[in-house]
């Protein structure tokens, strides 16, 4: 399978669907695929709710791409690189139209931040997620505010800590980044279906509004983000996580 991101409309619904033959990991160029095709999609007026979706049954995103990562050279390069998970968390903070996310599988890292910025997240029940940044000499900055605006902070210090363990698919929805857990791929499929249409239904000025209220106190997440990329950034630079990062 080559990389790819590409976006379709059904019934009212917009699908975003990216893939990536390393377990759907998102280098630079998807990340900004994902940007600007997330924004073309929400121009679309006859588009009243968005699902974000991946290719594959295994894993739904394993975040940041290592290969992309051991090949960082400065630091230029390096908050570049982070941006892009900045810029699309922002995406996805300042649209006007719910977005639904399926998760088939498996979710690493910055992929619990997609996960975790979007409004409804519709899983199956063998999604396991883990954030394992600490465990290769980084930390899960860029995505923090995100995940922890939707578990809380007890919970993403937990997931963040144990960064060697994966946690259930009932762990995510017990904390709060899962809303749906299904037990299987019909389901799952059924669920995204049915609850993008139910939502798609609603005025779309009453969703934009809700959707801004959901999002209040986030007006500071443009420089907060930029500022944890930075951070990351610096980090994903220091010999012993490229050391880290050459063994994988």
């Amino acid at each position: 399978m080559e990389a790819y991101v590409r976006h379709f409309e059904n019934n009212q619904i917009g699908y975003l669907e990216f893939g990536h033959p390393s377990a759907n990991s998102l280098p630079l160029y998807l990340l900004e695929q994902l940007d600007h095709q997330l924004n073309e999609l929400s121009k679309k007026e006859t588009v009243q709710v968005i699902v974000i979706q991946s290719s594959g049954d295994r894993a739904f995103c394993a975040g940041a791409s290592f290969e992309e990562m051991k090949e960082l050279k400065n630091k230029e390069e390096a908050t570049a690189f982070f941006m892009g998970f900045a810029n699309l968390i922002n995406r996805i903070r300042l649209l006007k139209k719910f977005v639904i996310v399926k998760v088939q599988g498996k979710v690493v890292g910055g992929g619990v931040g997609l996960v975790a910025a979007c409004d409804y997240a519709i899983a199956l029940d063998t999604a396991e997620i883990k954030l394992s940044e600490l465990s290769i000499g980084i930390g899960p900055y860029v995505i923090e505010p995100a995940v922890s605006r939707k578990i809380g902070t007890t919970a993403f210090r937990q997931l963040s800590l144990d960064a060697h363990q994966w946690k259930s698919a009932k762990w995510a929805q017990q904390k709060g980044l899962y809303t749906t857990v299904c037990h299987s791929k019909e389901a799952l499929d059924k669920n995204v279906v049915n609850t993008a249409t139910r939502l798609g239904s609603y005025s779309p000025i009453a969703n934009e509004n809700l959707r801004k209220l959901h999002w209040k106190d986030t007006d500071h997440w443009n420089t907060l983000l930029e500022r944890n990329a930075e951070i990351t950034a610096n980090l994903a630079l220091q010999k012993a996580t490229q050391n880290i990062l050459k063994k994988l």
